[in-house]
């Protein structure tokens, strides 16, 4: 069982994060300076911090569970409300930076990164297809790309490896999702897109959009993104939340799908240089075989083991050639 989850007063004077926490993750518990004792409208910032020897502790919550997950420690209060919140340790401009959040405070905050300017998979440049049909296409500004008009089977942007596309993805926004689906038309374009080596939809919006809906029910749409994903599990619905976000992704996608075909008709070639190895020369038959057989066949001999009279094996040879 977890220890108790403290919150108690910041000893230093004027510090900006007047409250110190103590994180109770098992075999290492964690002090931190916070802004407030609980992120309830906001992310709370959080820093590195030691545990005073006369903590004047404020409050003292049973802990149901403490778990560290990758980058983040999930914990879980015993009490009735606010007791699930996440500890991120993050970077941003060099340094780390950790954030406690709720399920409420994460659902509000809005995404501020910037987007990478590494390339794609370590690939130096690619062409896009941008479907002729497609209005106030993606530029794919600042990536490694150029792109071009062309028309499209399937998808809204694509890419092509020996004149053949091998990836495609459906841009949506979250209204063309609904007006898509309950049109009835969403299947026929993730079928179009499951045709290909590597497709996806993505969507320019967070999934928790779905649930602030006031035109269409909210569950309906949900619904209908979870049995589009199961009928069509090779085309994963990807909620981007942003457009920037959502050409990133795509960008992304796309130099992996390359890399990936190139990898693949490597392995291929690598595998058609093999020596093919002989065929396996055929198994002889255990004794164990031949007296299971043989009391099959009624052939009077003993099931506990001994030795094979020579005729119940020539009689199994000849079986077998037969």
């Amino acid at each position: 069982m977890p220890e108790d989850f403290l919150v108690a007063r910041n000893p230093e004077p004027g510090s900006t994060l007047p409250w110190l926490v103590r994180v109770p993750l098992p075999g290492r518990p964690v002090v931190l300076k916070v802004k407030d004792t609980w992120p309830r409208t906001a992310k709370v910032y959080c820093h590195r911090a030691e545990w005073p020897a006369d903590a004047e502790v404020v409050e003292r919550v049973p802990t149901r569970s403490c778990s560290a997950r990758g980058a983040a420690i999930d914990l879980v209060l015993d009490r009735g409300r606010e007791f699930r919140s996440q500890f991120v340790f993050t970077n941003a401009r060099g340094r780390e930076m950790i954030f406690w959040q709720s399920a409420r405070t994460a659902k509000q905050a809005r995404p501020n990164v910037q987007t990478p300017t590494a390339r794609a998979s370590g690939l130096a440049s690619f062409e896009v297809l941008v479907d002729v049909h497609e209005r106030y296409p993606w530029k794919f500004s600042g990536e490694q790309v150029t792109t071009r008009r062309a028309p499209l089977t399937a998808g809204d942007y694509a890419v092509e490896r020996d004149g053949r596309v091998v990836a495609a993805v459906e841009r949506k926004s979250l209204q063309d999702l609904v007006m898509t689906m309950t049109a009835g038309k969403l299947r026929y374009v993730l079928a179009d897109l499951a045709a290909l080596p590597h497709a996806a939809l993505v969507v320019e919006d967070r999934y928790s959009a779905i649930f602030s809906l006031d035109r269409v029910r909210p569950a309906v749409v949900a619904d209908g993104v979870a049995e589009a994903q199961a009928r069509f599990p090779a085309v994963p619905i990807i909620f981007a939340e942003t457009r920037p976000l959502a050409q990133q992704w795509t960008y992304r996608f796309f130099g992996a799908c390359l890399t990936e075909q190139a990898d693949a008709v490597g392995a291929q070639a690598r595998l058609d240089a093999l020596v093919e190895a002989p065929a396996l020369p055929k198994r002889e038959a255990t004794t164990a075989e031949i007296r299971a057989w043989a009391i099959a066949q009624g052939f009077p001999i003993s099931a506990r083991g001994g030795r094979l009279p020579n005729e119940v094996r020539e009689a199994y040879a000849s079986r077998d050639v037969g």
